[in-house]
């Protein structure tokens, strides 16, 4: 693949707790500049970076993140909210301990809550793969397929671990024709960028891809 078509599948992200609006727009002129595909960035952010881009760049933020245990009620506020700010996509966080209890109804309606809200937005489900054990990846696959979300993403960024080569296999083995992988978290190269898409990831949650373009362009090397 040429980098520029990898550079398509990747929401450009910046999700720190210390970023601000110069480093946020610094984000959305990079994206829009290298063509990514979207810019995923905090929700308080969002109306002010929808206005800059003027329809220019789809804004994606996050929804009970990174831990995910928030209320249903509270993360349908997040998710109708962002989408009132301007948020064209919505990461959500599923509730960790919720599917470790086995309250995978739970989990399911908290999906169809929050996707019915998007009002036919994006809704990517974010389900800590570093944190679950392969019957509980599966199980989520199968719920994130029935519940009618668009994409299940591997990961936060925000845990032990990002996203995998083999969490990525497996999710394309285990989801609904109609669902999409987004691999997330840790993804450091073009090379991995490129093998995570080969293995079925239609998005990439990274800033470093597009880092890598600046240094290249300006000659620090990378």
């Amino acid at each position: 693949m040429e980098r520029s078509d990898i550079l398509k599948l990747v929401d450009h992200t910046l999700l720190t707790q210390t970023a601000t609006w110069e480093e946020i727009r610094q984000i959305l002129d990079d994206a829009m500049h290298y063509g990514t595909a979207s810019a995923c960035i905090p929700a308080s952010y969002v109306k002010q970076a929808a206005d800059y881009v003027a329809g220019k760049l789809p804004i994606c933020t996050v929804i009970g993140f990174p831990n995910g245990y928030s209320t249903t009620a509270v993360k349908v506020f997040e998710t109708k909210d962002a989408i009132a700010n301007g948020a064209a996509e919505i990461d959500m966080v599923i509730n960790i301990g919720h599917l470790k209890d086995k309250r995978y109804q739970e989990i399911e309606d908290e999906i169809r809550q929050i996707h019915e809200v998007c009002g036919g937005k994006i809704l990517k489900v974010i389900i800590e793969t570093c944190l679950l054990t392969e019957e509980e990846k599966i199980r989520m696959c199968e719920i994130v397929t029935k519940a009618g979300a668009e994409y299940i993403k591997t990961s936060t960024g925000f845990s032990k671990g990002g996203a995998t080569f083999a969490d990525v296999e497996l999710m394309r083995k285990h989801i609904g024709k109609d669902v999409k992988v987004k691999a997330a978290g840790g993804i450091s190269s073009f090379d991995d960028a490129e093998e995570f898409a080969r293995l079925g990831a239609e998005r990439l949650g990274t800033s470093r891809l597009v880092k890598i373009m600046k240094n290249a362009d300006t000659g620090i090397g990378y």
